[in-house]
């Protein structure tokens, strides 16, 4: 894990300072190329289950958008890296009681 640091004039908010130059191996499923991509490159969508939580490029080979499963471990080393997070919401709404429907009609 990168070491943490405090930003001058921010009382104690530890952040991570990732290196512009990081970059993750990846392989593209259509046309099986190998590559590197900066943390520029990547988007990570983080969802309320492993189903919903992924990871995506564009093969700079092939131009495929792809779209992978991204575990604990993958969201860890992405995030710390510095890909651009999405964090995704089921959109329901609890039910206040006494209310039925959006408008409380």
């Amino acid at each position: 894990m990168p070491p943490l640091s405090v930003v001058s004039g921010v009382s104690a908010v530890p952040t991570v300072v990732v290196p512009e130059s990081v970059r993750f191996r990846a392989a593209c499923p259509e046309c099986r190329a190998r590559f590197e991509l900066a943390a520029a490159e990547f988007r990570l969508a983080i969802g309320a289950s492993s189903r919903t939580t992924f990871y995506s490029f564009t093969c700079p080979a092939c131009d495929a958008a792809v779209r992978r499963p991204a575990g604990e471990r993958i969201v860890e080393l992405l995030t710390g890296g510095g890909v651009r997070t999405l964090r995704l919401h089921t959109g329901a709404r609890p039910v206040t009681p006494g209310r039925s429907g959006p408008a409380g009609h």
